[in-house]
């Protein structure tokens, strides 16, 4: 396993993140348990989560099941880079108007308290805000993270789903304040959705924040299974892309064919060479699919390969303004 620093932070993450989403839904306690040690031993020390995850009536699950985990001993617990998020209203019938979805100091520190419950540890590494909250100002947020933080609580804070501007916005604040603020944001990114390097990617590089990638295989297009499946299996939305795409999955296909190398680890191979990459979160069901994609971190694609993979999926045009405009 190859190892990189989250943003300009000190501290030092795999370059695979293993996702948990699927823990407590598609994954039972039993085989999780095996995912994550595997995991371990194969070097994957960054874990993702949510307190949502698990989802419905179900909702944080995966963070009870993570820490039913740790709670085994061996040293698991100490071995991990452990990031959830808050933002989402749990199912909770207990719960008020102010557990609805967003964030304040409020929801902030009643959320972390039941995440910190659920995971059976004192604190967290990285605590990210899953979506931007456009009506609690930074003021607020900035005071809520830095109480946690200086209580030990939480090490550092980041960001999912944020817009470029959000980004410096958050930083901006956080200088005024003498804080640390961010150090990554989680953002969708894939050969399939581009957009990210319009504006995200730049600005967050320019910041020196950290990117950790979710749906790096364009939820299961890229995966090597899509035009293999039976067409009448195939509903709604998937089917759809699936027909959209056709053309460009074939022609990646017939790449990845000529490479020797599952298709699903050259598009995460394709995400590694991009040096505002930190990690993308890996979603495995199963141990036999974890071990399948340790291969993407050993897969080094030359200039010739990444020139065609731009030619099948082309991005935006590169960052923004040149992409649109002189």
């Amino acid at each position: 396993m190859q190892y990189t620093f989250l943003g300009r932070s000190g501290l030092k993450v795999s370059r695979l993140c293993l996702g948990t989403m699927n823990f407590g839904v598609d994954t039972n306690q039993e085989e999780a348990f095996k995912i994550m040690d595997a995991a371990l031993e194969a070097g994957i020390t960054f874990f993702d989560t949510a307190d949502i995850y698990g989802w419905g009536q179900n909702s944080g699950a995966t963070e009870t099941i993570i820490g039913n985990w740790f709670a085994q001993g061996g040293n698991r617990r100490e071995r991990v880079v452990l990031a959830t998020k808050v933002y989402e209203k749990l199912h909770n019938p207990m719960d008020g108007p102010n557990d609805d979805p967003g964030l304040s100091l409020y929801k902030i520190r009643r959320h972390l308290e039941n995440s910190l419950r659920r995971l059976q540890t004192d604190h967290i590494e990285l605590y990210q805000m899953h979506h931007i909250d456009r009506r609690t100002p930074w003021e607020e947020l900035w005071g809520a993270f830095e109480a946690v933080v200086n209580q030990g609580k939480v090490d550092y804070i980041g960001s999912s789903n944020f817009a470029g501007w959000h980004l410096v916005k958050a930083q901006a604040a956080a200088k005024e304040r003498h804080f640390l603020g961010l150090v990554s944001e989680q953002h969708i990114y894939n050969l399939v959705n581009r957009n990210a390097e319009l504006e995200v990617l730049p600005a967050a590089q320019d910041l020196g924040l950290g990117v950790v990638v979710w749906s790096p295989l364009a939820g299961g297009l890229l995966g090597g299974r899509a035009l293999q499946a039976d067409k009448g299996a195939r509903t709604g939305k998937m089917a759809e892309k699936i027909e959209r795409y056709r053309p460009k999955l074939e022609a990646f296909a017939s790449l990845c064919e000529e490479l020797g190398e599952k298709q699903s680890n050259v598009a995460l191979a394709w995400m590694l060479a991009n040096p505002a990459i930190t990690a993308p979160i890996i979603g495995p069901r199963t141990v036999e699919q974890l071990q399948d994609t340790l291969r993407a971190v050993e897969i080094k694609l030359d200039q010739a390969v990444l020139q065609e993979l731009d030619r099948i999926f082309p991005g935006p045009g590169g960052a923004a303004p040149e992409a649109y405009a002189w």
